[in-house]
């Protein structure tokens, strides 16, 4: 077991925490056990003046309240009406910003992953690079659901640890992802990838 990220890691600039949460594991514990996944995609949101950010619409309450808090707790969403979505609220209080993670590698309680995603066959694991890569699907196969919202991050049911950090020139930038509307934003390039990695939810 590696330390847990303190709460200082995530009281700095988002798009800085975004890029440096790549290699970083994220550890989920339930009844049923423990999944964990190594991160290697993240999207950067900064806050009211980024139009790509839900904070950006100006409400305090309902579902973007969480990111009105300190930094280190998750944001966690619904889209489609189907799937949930991990977010990483960062900053300080009254700065409502928040790191998406889009895509792990997966590495403990693969059997449960796969059984939460329905690709188990004959009692074995198949299309582990399909598990994790995306963030719809990283949510099922960690079970992180709107139970998941609002939970501190450095406590015990969902959590991130070190890791190890990326190699030099092993990160790339790039536009984030299903944010056309977004006007000058979508071409910000806060999306950060692990580039040799096989688990990212689309290519760069």
């Amino acid at each position: 077991m590696m330390p847990k990220l303190s709460r200082e890691f995530y009281h700095r600039d988002t798009v800085e925490v975004a890029r440096d949460l790549l290699g970083r594991i994220l550890v989920r514990r339930t009844s049923e056990g423990l999944t964990a996944g190594r991160i290697v995609e993240t999207e950067a949101y900064a806050g009211p003046n980024d139009a790509a950010c839900h904070s950006a619409r100006g409400a305090r309450n309902g579902r973007t309240a969480i990111m009105y808090g300190p930094g280190g707790f998750s944001y966690v969403y619904l889209i489609y009406g189907m799937y949930y979505c991990m977010n990483i609220v960062t900053k300080p209080p009254d700065e409502p910003e928040a790191v998406l993670i889009r895509a792990l590698e997966p590495l403990d309680g693969l059997r449960l992953m796969a059984d939460r995603r329905n690709m188990s066959g004959n009692g074995k694991q198949k299309n582990l690079r399909n598990l994790c890569n995306g963030p719809g699907k990283l949510c099922i196969s960690m079970n992180i659901n709107k139970d998941c919202y609002g939970l501190d991050l450095c406590g015990d049911k969902l959590y991130l640890e070190e890791g190890s950090e990326p190699e030099g020139g092993s990160i790339v930038a790039t536009k984030r992802i299903n944010v056309d509307y977004a006007g000058i934003a979508s071409g910000y390039p806060w999306r950060f990838v692990l580039k040799d990695s096989p688990f990212l939810s689309k290519s760069f």
